[in-house]
């Protein structure tokens, strides 16, 4: 700890901060620009000049960068001098010299920290009149709009984009007073961060174009807080909703999960909310092959209640990207016997190995923010990039932390960003990836190995082995692998906290389990380091331990006649299955009920199809790959918007089922009461209580508000259907209103944050007044509660280890392929994602490919038992000889670990076939 005196008044800080970072985490006001809490100093836009003194009789002072000085005990300075403001003020003009000044026509307007800084120091007029410096913009892809006219030259976008996330596109060409931030030609930034350069961009350069096809201001825009449902990482984001539909993603901090960024399918797969063929109303077959009919709520209720009451045994199927709060309303209407979980059976068995192991391997799980903290990092059988990209990028961020290590030898502060990159160029701290293609995180490992899955299985064990020699000896290992073993081994030794990563992206649980295996071999030696297990969806790790069938348990009681109903939940089964055998069944069975916010293919089969509410309708609870329950809330009420729509979340329509099934009146329910009901009834997922408000929480009396305080146009919403305005709808599930009228400051800490607003702070920098510190935690704690806890007790190595992978004369086998853009069910219906997406392909060795006589672009029929698929082949390098490997959402139903063949004798025909791939089921997704 440091005092350092302000102004005057004395205050205890972090001394091994700068005096900016000092400055802003104790709430006082100085402006910056090239600064970032993520990314640390470079002094290059002089925007941050204090005063500082020498002692206290020194009365003259210097003026000092605040980012590139020490907050070193006893310094003193003063953020209000007159030199020092009139400084600031003349790098502001400076710096707008070239900005063309377009405010009203800017999409950043009013979420700008350009804004919000040139209104700090005071600047309001334009002295400049001379011709300005112009640049052409570039096209950038489907998700960045770019105006290069803007920029200020802060450089934090390549130092982002670059630096931090490791895209190699994006760089800065010129010199002097000419510097053009793009990359060499126009193109797709090809990061799977990019999106976040709208955010680390003080002006606006860098914008979010699918916002600008339906733009509105920020303070127009309703907010809640919410949690992303594109993949398990849990990341907080905030959706800002505008007439009925959702305009765009922003970060929402959190201090222990994905802080200030989020991956490109987070922030730009929401189109799936806005789609026009949402159903929007209750709907009705007599037949399955008559057109629908829409009901009304009451009429549909009726039916359904009846249909059930007189079924002689109906199937639940849940699904993980429904809330738990659905499920266990879905498990309650179908009874505890007659619930799947809607996940295959291979998935399912890998999700409950990785929740044992989260418990018993003898370490804990970190959170995204702790993955940065290790210092040797072993990856088995994921490209987290692709799998679980915010992951990704918290172990990039790990790996580099070893140029921090080297500064602090040499006493240079961490936060001194330039002098540390220098000091440290290519210095990583050791990571080893195993996995059968080249991953995203490859150009920063140590060490990466192209493997089929069970010799990926048999490297992990064999480290176990090299760390405890108790672990199961792998017989048949050859010499190299038996090196490289121990080459790892040692460097996890060696390190202060070891990370081991697995998952079940390759449907493998003999993966899993070395990956547990390694952890246990550790924590038996050193009892230290971490395991972290990557699951699929937003809510596979809840369901998991909420309990189920697979869904081939529940498939095979409908096809053998032991039900004759089945209630669908927000899950298309005809993206997990084969689709004859998903046609079978449905056709068999008297009644289907499907619940979801998309018209997917299982919709199309329904007798009843309930319109559910999508995330940003609803209120629900997500448990994500570290076990931590977190709560998304409603961004808006759809009934106000348009009073023809009947959506009512998922647990809602359930519960009003099986009020009438029983006849059994027991009045409203709301969220507080389902997860009450829920926490009492699984003894794993109590503690979920506590991970937000109830319903009847106040600050100062006043609930929480959605809309920022100079909101307007309420009565515009429904001027179209009457010019008096009515009362705005009322939440009985959250503290949150559904207007601006309720308590919106920063002063009094809170969890539940809907937007990043402070007064004069406008911009994403305006979380840095809801933290404790700085990129710290939020002042009153972070959202959520952890779930998953390890156990302490006796673990046992798995000792079914596998033989060594062999290929096959006639033969492949698959391997399914997570995919960032494309491979998501819901983010997929996308425009945005669809357009981003990479040609679906199928990779094959070289040497395959010879065997086979084809070359890239051919056609080939990968045949299995669930199926046959045309695919145009992609020739890898590095993919091992024996194995095909298939992207996710290709082929429902194709599991990793299927043999396949392989036969050249697609036609054109069938390429068309694969490309369009059903766009009358898929709603578009390539």
């Amino acid at each position: 700890m440091a005092t350092i005196h302000v102004d005057g008044q004395s205050y205890d800080v972090d001394g091994a901060d700068n005096l900016l970072s000092a400055c802003l985490s104790l709430g006082l006001d100085v402006p910056y620009f090239c600064w970032h809490p993520a990314m640390g100093s470079v002094g290059a836009c002089r925007q941050c000049a204090v005063k500082q003194y020498k002692d206290a009789d020194d009365t003259r002072g210097m003026l000092v960068m605040s980012c590139m000085t020490p907050a070193a005990d006893d310094s003193r300075i003063s953020i209000s001098d007159a030199e020092a403001r009139e400084f600031r003020a003349s790098v502001i003009e400076w710096l707008m010299i070239n900005h063309p000044h377009d405010c009203p026509v800017c999409e950043e307007g009013g979420h700008c920290h350009l804004q919000d800084m040139t209104v700090m120091t005071g600047h309001d007029r334009r002295r400049y009149r001379f011709r300005k410096r112009t640049h052409r913009n570039q096209e950038l892809g489907p998700f960045i709009a770019h105006e290069m006219n803007r920029c200020i030259t802060c450089y934090r976008c390549v130092r982002f984009y670059r630096d931090y996330a490791g895209g190699t596109d994006l760089g800065a060409f010129g010199a002097n007073s000419n510097i053009y931030f793009g990359r060499h030609q126009d193109g797709v930034l090809e990061s799977a961060f990019s999106g976040n350069l709208t955010e680390v961009c003080p002006t606006g350069v860098f914008t979010d174009k699918t916002h600008s096809e339906r733009y509105t201001r920020k303070w127009d825009l309703q907010f809640a807080p919410s949690i992303c449902h594109q993949c398990a990482s849990g990341c907080n984001i905030s959706p800002g909703e505008r007439y009925g539909d959702i305009r765009r993603i922003e970060n929402r901090y959190h201090g222990a999960v994905n802080r200030f960024f989020l991956c490109d399918r987070g922030r730009f797969g929401y189109g799936y909310v806005n789609r026009s063929d949402r159903p929007l109303r209750p709907e009705w077959r007599s037949d399955r092959n008559d057109t629908a009919v829409t009901l009304e709520v009451d009429a549909a209720l009726g039916r359904g209640a009846d249909l059930l009451r007189t079924s002689r045994r109906v199937i639940g199927i849940g699904s993980p990207r429904a809330s738990l709060e659905s499920n266990h309303q879905l498990r309650e209407l179908v009874g505890e016997d007659n619930f799947s979980t809607g996940i295959a059976a291979q998935e399912l068995a890998c999700l409950t190995a990785m929740n044992a192991l989260n418990r018993n391997c003898g370490l804990p799980t970190p959170t995204l923010r702790d993955v940065e903290d290790h210092d040797a990092v072993l990856v088995l059988g994921e490209d987290l990039i692709a799998s679980a990209a915010r992951a990704g990028l918290a172990v990039r961020q790990a790996v580099t932390a070893r140029r921090t290590e080297l500064a602090a030898e040499r006493d240079i502060p961490s936060w001194n960003d330039e002098a540390v990159r220098t000091l440290g160029q290519d210095s990583y701290h050791p990571l080893y990836i195993a996995y059968p293609i080249a991953t995203g995180l490859d150009d920063i490992s140590a060490g990466s190995w192209t493997l089929a899955p069970a010799d990926i299985a048999r490297l992990g064990f064999a480290v176990a082995h090299a760390i405890d020699a108790e672990a199961p000896v792998v017989e048949d290992l050859d010499e190299s692998t038996r090196r490289e073993a121990e080459t790892i081994a040692k460097r996890l030794l060696a390190a202060r906290r070891p990370l081991i990563i697995g998952g079940g992206s390759l449907g493998s649980p003999v993966v899993i389990e070395a990956a547990g295996s390694v952890a246990r071999a550790l924590s038996r030696r050193t009892r230290q380091g971490s395991l972290l297990l990557v699951r699929g969806e937003a809510n596979s790790t809840g369901l998991t331990m909420l309990g189920g069938e697979s869904l081939e348990w529940a498939l095979d009681e409908l096809d053998g006649a032991h039900a004759d109903a089945v209630v669908v939940l927000e899950n298309d089964l005809y993206q997990r299955a084969p689709r004859e055998q998903v046609d079978a069944v449905l056709e068999r069975a008297d009644t289907v009920i499907v619940l979801d916010h998309q018209r997917t293919a299982t919709w199309q089969h329904a007798d009843l199809g309930l319109p559910a509410a999508a995330f940003s309708e609803a209120d629900g609870t997500l448990v994500s790959l570290e076990g931590r329950a977190q709560r998304f809330f409603q961004v808006f009420d759809p009934r106000y918007i348009r009073p023809e729509t009947r959506i009512h979340e998922s647990w809602r329509w359930l519960h009003a089922l099986r009020v009438d099934m029983l006849r059994q009146d027991t009045g409203e329910i709301t969220f507080d009461a389902v997860t009450r009901a829920c926490a009492e009834h699984y003894p794993e997922l109590h503690d979920m209580l506590g991970s937000s408000p109830s319903a009847d929480y106040r600050v100062r009396g006043l609930k929480l508000a959605r809309e920022p305080h100079r909101y307007s146009g309420r009565t515009a919403m429904r001027a179209h259907l009457d010019v008096s305005e009515p009362r705005a709808s009322q939440d009985v599930d959250s503290p949150f209103t559904f207007s601006m009228e309720g308590y919106n400051g920063f002063d009094r800490p809170r969890e539940e944050v809907a937007f990043a607003w402070a007064p004069g702070w406008n911009s994403p920098q305006a979380w840095n007044k809801f933290t404790d510190e700085v990129g710290g935690h939020l002042s009153a704690g972070d959202p959520g509660v952890r779930l998953l806890h390890p156990c302490p007790g006796q673990y046992d190595y798995f000792v079914a280890l596998p033989e060594r992978f062999t290929p096959r004369d006639s033969a492949w086998q698959v391997v399914v392929l997570p995919r960032l853009f494309g491979g998501e069910e819901t983010s997929s219906r996308a425009t945005p994602i669809i357009e981003r997406a990479a040609p679906v392909t199928l990779r094959l060795s070289v040497d395959d490919a010879q065997r086979l006589g084809c070359s890239d672009g051919d056609l080939l029929s990968v045949v299995t038992d669930s199926g046959r698929t045309n695919l145009p082949v992609q020739l890898d390098a590095v993919l091992p000889v024996g194995l095909v490997g298939i992207p996710a959402g290709v082929e429902p139903g194709l599991i990793s670990g299927d043999w396949a063949e392989l036969k050249a004798e697609a036609t054109n025909h069938h390429q068309g076939q694969i490309m369009g791939q059903r766009d009358d089921e898929t709603g578009g997704r390539p």
